[in-house]
Order: structure tokens, then sequence, then C-alpha cells
């Protein structure tokens, strides 16, 4: 064992940040046996499910329907075998218990503080975005001084309750905090249960239009593959990559999950069905959503839910797509929250007792992280530019350059050779795509200046 691992291992004083279900479990809170598969699946599954399934039809508008639904299988086959081989190694390594745990464990203290680093910027950067979509879609937003009205605006009119930074105080106290305040991620498994729901919700009104629109023939044939006029266009498709590799991204609460199971042997099972209900609401979302508006879907096909959808009641079901959005994105917010928290913790307090065991500094941190993202969401009411660099440099990491980096490291000599192919190919992947999004993002500021 080396100085970093002994470093990190800790004794009563410092025990791991993430209490495993054994004896110790107890007393964390007595009567809690271990959860369920059913609340894990949902709970992980709702980690899959954030925002991004709204940018996936717009890949199929760049792909093409085939090449687009192709790859979106592929990148949940990647995904499972990435999230197998951490589980693996962390079953190979006595002393890793936690993601960082395992990072620590290959690399060491600065590998643990390098990967906590990498999820607390992605995770922050995820709650910011949610923020700011749900303010958007309930109080509006304005761009180039015109005001577009929000949910909660065209129902009452203007009032002190419909200003957005109001809104966003009200959800706060009112959803959000509550909802952050659990110690397990257990007890959202019902909140979880809700969020996939209205996922399901969203593909099924949508593939009602699409039916309607279908018998009464105003639904054209989707394009099958992409559109390559110039070069440009031929670049134009890696600037999908990012949203595909990213759209599957659960690593981070892999193991607070598992740590929580009565029966841990299920995980892989559990990742397994996660998976496969994730890609199937990808796959229905990316197709209907892409036959529904064809060329014109937007990189956002929810803001494609603002008009006249060419069927009777156009305009409920348009309302009721982007309340239906907005409150399952308030229940993904707690479940990416828990593991921003327990690594923020990690990264301060790397000896301290784990965070659940001290109710002063739980409070703590979950106070001071939730006022810092209330804020980002007030201050920077548009970030989508300074936060597609972090996705595509903090959000490969964790889902792909790490997961590959402790394989190819192997400190315990259980990785084959298909692990190591694979793991190549994910680090290829993730930074060739990386290298690609940043790319393109300097070039579009850069235009714009000119431009301008």
């Amino acid at each position: 064992m080396t100085y970093s691992d002994r470093k990190y291992r800790r004794s009563p004083k410092t025990t791991p940040l993430l209490p495993q279900k054994d004896s110790n479990f107890g007393h964390f809170e007595a009567g809690f046996d271990g959860a369920s598969f059913s609340g894990a699946v949902f709970n992980l599954s709702t980690t899959i499910v954030g925002a991004g399934i709204m940018a996936l039809p717009a890949t199929l508008k760049q792909l093409g329907a085939i090449p687009g639904l192709i790859v979106i299988i592929l990148a949940a086959m990647l995904t499972e075998k990435s999230t197998e081989m951490l589980l693996r190694f962390t079953r190979a390594s006595k002393s890793a218990s936690s993601y960082s745990g395992l990072a620590g464990d290959a690399f060491g203290g600065f590998g643990r503080t390098l990967l906590q680093a990498c999820i607390v910027i992605n995770n922050l950067g995820l709650l910011v975005v949610y923020m700011i979509i749900i303010g958007d879609v309930l109080s509006g937003t304005s761009s180039d001084g015109v005001h577009y009205s929000g949910v909660m605006e065209e129902w009452f009119g203007q009032h002190w309750w419909t200003v957005r930074s109001n809104i966003l105080l009200l959800t706060t106290l009112l959803v959000f905090v509550p909802l952050v305040s659990f110690k397990r991620v257990d007890s959202l498994r019902y909140t979880s249960a809700m969020s996939v729901a209205l996922a399901v919700v969203f593909v099924v009104i949508t593939a009602g239009i699409v039916i309607v629109k279908f018998i009464n023939g105003s639904i054209a044939m989707p394009r099958l593959l992409p559109k390559l006029v110039d070069q440009a266009s031929f670049w134009k498709l890696f600037t999908t990559v990012p949203v595909l590799v990213t759209a599957y991204i659960c690593h981070h609460n892999l193991h607070p999950i598992e740590n929580e199971l009565r029966d841990g042997s299920q995980m892989k099972s559990i990742v397994r069905t996660s998976i496969v209900l994730c890609t199937t609401v990808y796959v229905a979302t990316s197709f209907f959503g892409f036959l529904l508006f064809g060329d014109h879907t937007l990189d956002d096909v929810l803001a494609n839910f603002d008009g006249e959808l060419g069927i009777p009641y156009s305009s409920l079901l348009n309302d009721v797509v982007r309340v239906s959005y907005v409150i399952h994105l308030m229940l993904v917010f707690p479940i990416v929250f828990f593991s921003l928290r327990l690594n923020m913790d990690g990264l301060f307090f790397p000896y301290a007792i784990p965070i659940a065991y001290d109710n002063r500094r739980f409070f703590s941190v979950t106070a001071a992280l939730v006022c810092f993202i209330f804020l980002g969401a007030n201050c920077v009411p548009s970030i989508w530019d300074a936060f597609q660099f972090t996705g595509a440099t903090a959000t490969v990491s964790v889902g792909f350059i790490f997961p590959a980096a402790i394989v190819l490291r192997d400190t315990h000599g259980i990785a084959t050779k298909r692990d190591r192919l694979v793991s190549w190919v994910m680090i290829l992947l993730a930074v060739s795509s990386s290298t690609v999004a940043i790319c393109s993002d300097i070039y579009s500021i850069f235009n714009i200046g000119v431009e301008a």
C-alpha cells in the first residue's frame, strides 16, 4: 500500500465519505435495512435523464434518423461497459467505496482530488442550468430586447410572484430545500420515479401528436441520412458527439446508490435496467421529436413547443409539455445535488467523519451550495457557452476519461485485453469530442466578434 493509499484510508476519525451498508450504518438512520432494486433503478435513471434529453432530437436532425439512432444505442453500450468496469474495479479494491476513492486507489491523492473537482464542476454547472431553464419556462426570458412570456405569466399575468427571481426563490425554498435535505439517496426514490414518469409523459405526448398528424397526412418522411452539402456541414456532424457522449453520465452516483442497497450484487443488473430504460426513452424522444418537427427541430426541442402544432388543443399540449418538463428538472435536481455535496465535502474536509454523521457540516455545505446555485441562476441568466466548455472537459472526464484511466492503470491486475481496448476507445472518443466542441465554441465566439 502506497503512502497516498494509507493517507486516505480512514479509521474511526476518517471513515469513508459514503456510509456503507454495515453495522455502522444503523447509527446513521435506525430502521433502514437497505434500498430496493426498483428504488435504485429509478434513482440511477433520474441521474441519467436530465436536461440533455431535449437536445437529442437535434442530433437526428444533424446525423439523419438511422445513424442518429444507431449512435444513441452505441453510446448506451459504451456507458454500460464503463460502469461495469468501475464496479468491478471497486470490488477488487478493498479500500474504495466511492468513485473518488477508486481514483485515489489508482492515482493517489491527486487523482482523487482531480476527480472530485471534475464532479463538482460538472454538477454545479448542471444545476445552475436546470434552474435557468426552470426560470425561463415559468417566468419567461428576454433576448435582444424582446421578452418571451413564461407559463406563469401567460396563465396569471404579471405579478410579484411571477417575476423570475421570485419564482426561483419560491422554487428553491418550497421544492429544492426540502428535497436536498435528505441524507440518503434512497429517500428520493419516489421523486425519481415521478421524474422518470414525466419523461415518459413527454414521449407519449410527442408520439400522440405524431400519430394524429400521420393520420391526417401532415407528417413528412424523416431524413434518414445526414445532409452533406459542403465541408462545413461535414464538420458540423461532430458537434453532436458531446451531446451523445454526455447523455448517459451517471458515474458519480453509482457508488452512493450501491452503498445503500440491501444486496450489492444487484448493482450490475440495476445499471443495465436503468440504461435500457433510458435508452428506450432517448430513442423514442429523438425519433418522434425529429419526426414531428423535421428540419425545423431546434437545438432544444422544448423551444419547438411554443407555437401551433397543427392539431386541436395545441396550446394546452404545449403547456403540459413545458410544465411537465420543468417538474421533471425539479425532481432531477436533488439527485445531482447529492453527489455534488458529497464531493464538495470531500474536497474541503477530506479527513472528517462522513458528512451524513455531522449535522452542522451537512446543513452548512448544503446551504452554501444552494445559495451559490441560486445566485448563479439569477446573476448569470445566459451561461450556455460557458457550460459548453465545462461540459466538454469535466463531464467527459467523469464519464469516460477517469474510468478508462483507472482500467489502464490496473493496480490490481484484473484488466482484460477487451477492457484495455474499450478504454482506449473511450479516451479517443472523449478527447476528440472535447476538442471538437471546444474548437467549435471558440470559433463561434470569435466569429460573432468579427461579425459584430
